[in-house]
């Protein structure tokens, strides 16, 4: 995946509480291979009407907004089922980044595993940023993930949480997997010396079949 390091991007203000995954990426279309892309079903059935054409009122149909790569939403953001195709849904569109107030907990663990930062601000941050883009529309927002900060458009800097593992994985653009191979070498020290102490604990060679 993508490394994650700053981030500076149009930022598009979404100022209705908990969006579930279903509203993300309705669960018709789950079936789709990845390698198809899902940037086209993003907010599906809010962003479009039955004959497929834009609904003018939704955000990211508005001219400003249209190639946004932030969104600030409000609470409770990505509840409900576990979808990891939700997150695919944003990235996809380009949004590297929601910024919410709060999040559904699978939502926010999808998340890292796909390069995408979920950034919880305070409630009263999250309404005064979404105040601040609808005043100035098409306004950019940094957020810089090694100082774990949020530039506004205001010019004022906010601090952000994130555990260690998910920032490291983010800024080196690995997953799990990638991240705990960073320390192969110690893992083989390790698995040696376990092996030497306890030799009985080893597997015996397979016999050779004639």
């Amino acid at each position: 995946m993508d490394k994650f390091t700053v981030f500076t991007a149009v930022a598009a203000p979404y100022e209705k509480p908990n969006v579930d995954t279903d509203q993300l990426l309705p669960a018709r279309f789950l079936r789709r291979p990845r390698s198809e892309g899902y940037q086209t079903f993003l907010f599906r059935d809010l962003r479009y009407n039955d004959d497929n054409s834009e609904k003018p009122d939704f955000v990211l149909n508005q001219a400003p907004y249209r190639n946004a790569g932030i969104m600030v939403a409000d609470r409770a953001f990505g509840g409900g089922s576990s979808r990891e195709q939700a997150v695919w849904a944003l990235t996809d569109s380009g949004i590297r980044s929601v910024i919410a107030s709060s999040f559904g907990d699978i939502f926010y663990n999808n998340a890292f595993k796909n390069g995408f930062l979920p950034v919880r601000l305070d409630q009263a941050v999250v309404e005064d940023l979404r105040a601040q883009l609808l005043k100035n529309p098409g306004a950019r927002i940094t957020i810089d993930l090694e100082k774990q900060t949020v530039l506004a458009p205001d010019g004022k800097t906010h601090g952000f949480d994130i555990g260690g593992f998910h920032k490291q994985s983010m800024l080196l653009g690995l997953d799990e997997v990638g991240v705990t191979l960073l320390n192969d070498p110690e893992i083989s020290t390790f698995e040696t010396a376990y092996k030497s102490r306890r030799p009985w604990m080893s597997a015996p060679p397979r016999p050779e079949r004639g």
